[in-house]
Formats: C-alpha cells, sequence, structure tokens
C-alpha cells in the first residue's frame, strides 16, 4: 500500500543575491521561499519518529546553503536549483518551487513558480 503526503516549507526568508539590474547586483535582498513536496512511501509511518518520514530540515538546510555565497541573476534558476535538491531525495515525486521578492517595488512582489516531478 503505498501512500502519499505532501510536505511543506512554507515562507522561508533569505537574504541573497539575486536579479540582473544594478543594485541587484550590489547588494543582497530579501527573497520569500516555499516548497510544497508529494512524497511516497511503502507504507504508512508506523511510529512516530522523524527517521520515518521525509525531515524537512533538509530542504531548509539545503536552501540556506545554495544562496549562501552564490549570485543568482533568476527566480527561475533559482527555482530550478532548489526543485533539483528536493528530488534528490527518491521519495520525492513531484516538487513546486515558489519564490518571491517582496521588495521589489513598492505595491506589489515579483516572483516565480515552477512545478518538478519524475
Amino acid at each position: 500500500m503505498t501512500v502519499r503526503f505532501t510536505t511543506m516549507l512554507e515562507g522561508l526568508q533569505v537574504t541573497m543575491g539575486l536579479g540582473i539590474h544594478p543594485h541587484e547586483l550590489a547588494a543582497r535582498q530579501r527573497v520569500i521561499v516555499s516548497v510544497r513536496m508529494e512524497v511516497v512511501y511503502p507504507t504508512p509511518p508506523a511510529e512516530d519518529r522523524i527517521d520515518a518520514v521525509l525531515d524537512y530540515d533538509f530542504v531548509r538546510a539545503g536552501v540556506k546553503a545554495l544562496v549562501a555565497d552564490r549570485h543568482f541573476h533568476l527566480q527561475e534558476t533559482l527555482c530550478e536549483a532548489i526543485a533539483a535538491l528536493c528530488l534528490a531525495d527518491p521519495r520525492v515525486e513531484r516538487v513546486t518551487v515558489r519564490t518571491s521578492k517582496p521588495d521589489v517595488y513598492p505595491d506589489a512582489a515579483v516572483g516565480c513558480e515552477i512545478v518538478r516531478g519524475r
């Protein structure tokens, strides 16, 4: 009996290099990252232990590592890198990644969302 869960990391705020404009190349900016992973298990977790399921700590730590020392020009490229990170776990069947730059305009955020699967 295969079971599916959706594991989420919502609203992770990171300060990173992202963008193509001179002011974006010169200074890091706030970016909000949300990830939804459709995770498949052979059976429902039999025990109430973290090692029985996907631990979303790896996604949080992985995103922070991705953006620590790298400047991304495009949100699309950032989303692809985060999706690849998630799909490295064989239990993740499908991932939705959303990024947003909330401080670009005074009246709107700009963002990107992708869906990737096996």
